[in-house]
């Protein structure tokens, strides 16, 4: 795999770019503080915006990385700031294994957004970085991230049974999906 780093990348409705501090009150109010988003997240909901700015802050450091992968999804029409996709895990990336998560506001769910920004970066890590496998788990309450997964590409490998206790400390089944570079290519 090429560590090449974040690189803009354009979609139809979307702009997936580097996310800068200011974004941290727009991420905050859209989904940080959200109830109904951090339900499916293994992170806690923040309390206050100054918590956003200060993971934000970090995250921009994290830039100076060529092997960090992370992006802020904006509309681009509006330019309002929806949310975040990006590599969550470095364990693998030696390999060329890329796991993504993303995360967007609960008033921009299915809309198509979040496929859309997936199936870019599928696209950029494949053709762009040489990954070998991109992958990604959604708890199995959260059905809606697996048919993001599904129209991206990716196919169901399997459930890990009991892995994660969730935000209202509900024990939850992991879903895992993956598309292979082969995979993309055939399509491609």
């Amino acid at each position: 795999m090429k560590y090449i780093g974040t690189k803009r990348l354009e979609t139809e409705r979307l702009i997936l770019r580097k996310m800068k501090l200011e974004d941290a009150e727009a991420a905050y109010n859209n989904w940080c503080s959200h109830d109904k988003v951090c339900k499916y997240t293994l992170w806690n909901k923040h309390k206050n915006v100054e918590e956003t700015k200060e993971l934000y802050k970090m995250w921009v450091k994290d830039y100076d990385n060529l092997d960090t992968y992370r992006w802020i999804v904006e509309l681009k029409d509006t330019h309002e700031v929806i949310g975040t996709i990006d590599v969550v895990s470095k364990k693998y990336l030696k390999f060329g294994s890329c796991e993504i998560g993303y995360c967007y506001g609960d008033k921009y769910w299915n809309n198509g957004y979040a496929t859309e920004a997936l199936k870019a970066v599928i696209k950029f890590l494949f053709e762009e970085a040489d990954a070998e496998v991109i992958y990604a788990e959604h708890s199995t309450l959260n059905p809606g991230s697996g048919k993001v997964m599904q129209k991206s590409g990716m196919k169901f490998e399997g459930v890990q049974r009991s892995r994660i206790v969730d935000n209202d400390n509900i024990r939850n089944d992991l879903a895992s999906y993956s598309i292979t570079k082969e995979e993309y290519f055939n399509e491609h």
